[in-house]
């Protein structure tokens, strides 16, 4: 595994700005190389002298926490550290409850902010407990894994899983910043890097052709640690997140949309039991897949679509079919209980993200349960 960087990078790549213009809320995320190490200097200049609690993973923890706490140390902002375990099961009532009384104790006032350094799972619980300690204090996300960058880190959604599905218990507590350093993406492990492609992928197909075909054609370059290609890649999904998340903030409309792939891959990892057999991404590309079968099989999109999602994906490596879980797929009834408990159901019916083309997503909501558990006994049966 690549070493931590000891030292500021040099921006050979310009660093990129993203706003979220939320009224009353808005916020920026900062993207490029080398953010880390200046960390404080960003937090001090944008965010007053407020102290700052770390809230990190064991495994980022080893590399990145001590630049991070240099860094704010350097400007008298650092309040202390939690290092919390690493791994999906940390987004849980468990760990929720003692890390609020830790940063109680940490001496966090309500002007203070908890900085979450690490992948969604750090972000999103992180975040939660922000959002409920003193009833709310400012947080920061510095996300660590190329998921986190792309997608979890924007938007105000934080939350834990529980045995009934996954962030079905949660807030929308908006970041005050996003630091989004390309370069602490060197020590993803290539799984992790994958899975986050998954979420980069879904804006391009959920409402961005040109960017899909633009992944297909650099996606290669992202995998090498392309500085330029990476910016490119985070900037653009971040812009096209933004966008959505300042139409529809709480998720009534438009917001649904960022769900391509999500109510398939959900139930995908609820079945795993939030193992390492299925990461959140690979669910993702799993259920993305699944989503633009499903648009052609009924004819919403043009023969052919499925199979160009499919091939771009499984050519980086990412899971594309139920049978590349290992253990193998759940029952198709096993399935759609578990899509049951999915946050986006209304008046119990389940939502969907259907497509009638690459680049054009749209909600679905009056999809019969039986007609997704017959589509995925046709999906086992392939196997």
């Amino acid at each position: 595994m690549p070493t931590a960087l000891n030292s500021p990078s040099v921006r050979t790549t310009p660093l990129k700005t993203v706003g979220v213009a939320l009224p009353g809320r808005a916020y920026d995320v900062l993207i490029g190389p080398g953010l880390l190490a200046e960390a404080g200097r960003i937090i001090a200049t944008r965010l007053r002298k407020a102290k700052c609690t770390i809230v990190t993973d064991a495994n980022v923890a080893g590399f990145y926490l001590p630049l991070l706490e240099a860094s704010l140390k350097a400007e008298g902002l650092h309040r202390g550290s939690i290092v919390l375990p690493a791994g999906e099961a940390t987004k849980s009532f468990r760990e929720l409850g003692p890390l609020s009384e830790k940063l109680l104790e940490s001496g966090l006032e309500r002007g203070d902010l908890v900085v979450a350094l690490g992948g969604g799972v750090i972000g999103d619980l992180a975040g939660f407990a922000a959002s409920i300690v003193r009833r709310g204090v400012r947080f920061v996300q510095v996300p660590s894994t190329l998921l986190a960058q792309v997608d979890s880190s924007v938007g105000g959604k934080t939350g834990i899983n529980t045995a009934q599905g996954k962030n079905l218990v949660g807030t929308f507590h908006q970041p005050s910043l996003v630091i989004a350093d390309t370069d602490v993406l060197a020590t993803l492990p290539a799984r992790e890097m994958r899975a986050g492609y998954a979420e980069v992928a879904k804006y391009g197909l959920l409402g961005d052709a040109a960017f899909f075909s633009w992944l297909e054609q650099n996606a290669g370059l992202l995998f090498s640690g392309d500085r330029a290609a990476l910016t490119t890649a985070i900037e653009t999904s971040v812009r096209a997140k933004a966008a959505i998340v300042i139409r529809d903030e709480h998720e009534s409309g438009d917001r649904a949309l960022l769900n391509l792939g999500h109510t398939f891959g959900h139930a995908l990892e609820a079945w795993t039991d939030y193992s390492d057999r299925l990461l959140h991404g690979e669910g993702v590309s799993i259920g993305m897949c699944l989503a633009f079968r499903f648009s052609e099989q009924h004819g919403l999109c043009a023969a052919g679509t499925a199979d160009r999602v499919t091939a771009h994906l499984a050519s980086l490596g990412l899971p594309v079919r139920l049978s590349d879980i290992v253990g193998g797929p759940a029952n198709p009834a096993e399935l759609v209980r578990l899509m049951g408990q999915d946050k986006k159901v209304r008046d119990g019916k389940l939502t969907f993200i259907f497509a009638r083309g690459i680049g054009e997503a749209f909600v679905s909501r009056d999809v019969a349960p039986e007609t997704v558990e017959a589509f995925l006994g046709r999906e086992i049966a392939m196997a």
